[in-house]
């Protein structure tokens, strides 16, 4: 069910030497996916695309609730894990706790930073720390229609 590809920060920058040896090509991806909808598949399947090993941050339940509100996440961190886990696109997934992932970009430094079409490439939150290294950032998935947000607000009108 995907849960050998779920690791920590940790293990992950111990394999990062041995990809780049091998020559491959490393694409970060983030956020929180609470509740996992069309919009999140496909930003995770373009971001694949960038490279050869796509690694994805979740935001853990703490620093979720401090973005996204007390009521959030509606998932457990666990939950959360599980299910991008379990897309084939991922090859492994990790925990992170603060408010933004300059920390675990600085020191995977992956080749490609993914972010999903409600950024530009001006608009990345960690784009100087990508820069700072040589990294480049790819806006990728289809154009910004699918949120938590919306579907939450859906789903309690018609309640």
């Amino acid at each position: 069910m995907g849960k050998e590809k779920i690791t920590t920060l940790k293990e992950l920058i111990g394999k990062r030497e041995k990809w780049r040896k091998e020559g491959k090509k490393v694409v970060f991806a983030n956020g929180v996916f609470d509740i996992l909808h069309v919009g999140h598949v496909r930003y995770l399947n373009s971001a694949k695309k960038e490279g050869d090993i796509l690694i994805v941050g979740i935001n853990d339940d703490k620093s979720t609730r401090k973005l996204k509100g007390d009521k959030r996440p509606l998932l457990s961190q666990e939950d959360r894990l599980i299910l991008i886990s379990s897309l084939r696109c991922v090859d492994y997934v990790f925990l992170h706790s603060g408010a933004d992932f300059n920390e675990p970009i600085i020191l995977l430094k992956p080749d490609i930073h993914a972010k999903g079409t409600d950024y530009t490439e001006d608009s990345v939150p960690e784009r100087k720390t990508v820069l700072s290294y040589g990294g480049k950032i790819r806006i990728v998935g289809d154009k910004k229609r699918h949120s938590t947000s919306k579907l939450l607000k859906r789903i309690k009108n018609e309640t």
